[in-house]
């Protein structure tokens, strides 16, 4: 628990291996394990559009201490969405934790990591086409 009047932590992204500098990053951090790492079902989640640009480093404020797991799409095109090819993603992804990636993403335990107070996470892109 953050004392009273303490600011919410902040975790410092910074995303590597991205393939080109347009379009913009998805970022999604979320507690929920069910709606990882699509935050879409998770009304708590923080999700935020950082440009590609910017990618190197960024802050993603969490509501407060806990177990968090952060999913990352590269969204080249800007429309706002992971497209795909024949159920592969054509545009980048990757995860807090670096996770090992087989068949489909990984488990929400596989990616989190507690956030007490100010972190880090270094994410590492990866590309299937």
């Amino acid at each position: 628990m953050t004392a009273a009047g303490a600011p919410p932590p902040t975790v410092e992204v910074s995303v590597t291996g991205l393939r080109s500098a347009k379009g913009q990053l998805l970022v999604c951090l979320t507690t929920n394990p069910k709606a990882f790492p699509d935050c879409s079902k998770d009304k708590a989640s923080v999700r935020m559009a950082v440009k590609a640009t910017d990618a190197g480093d960024f802050a993603v404020h969490a509501p407060a201490a806990g177990t968090y797991a952060i999913a990352v799409v590269h969204d080249e095109n800007s429309n706002n969405k992971m497209d795909t090819a024949i159920f592969l993603p054509k545009e980048g992804f990757g995860f807090s934790r670096n996770p090992a990636i087989t068949v489909g993403p990984p488990s929400f335990r596989s990616a989190s990591f507690a956030v007490a107070g100010d972190m880090r996470q270094s994410i590492r892109m990866k590309y299937m086409l």
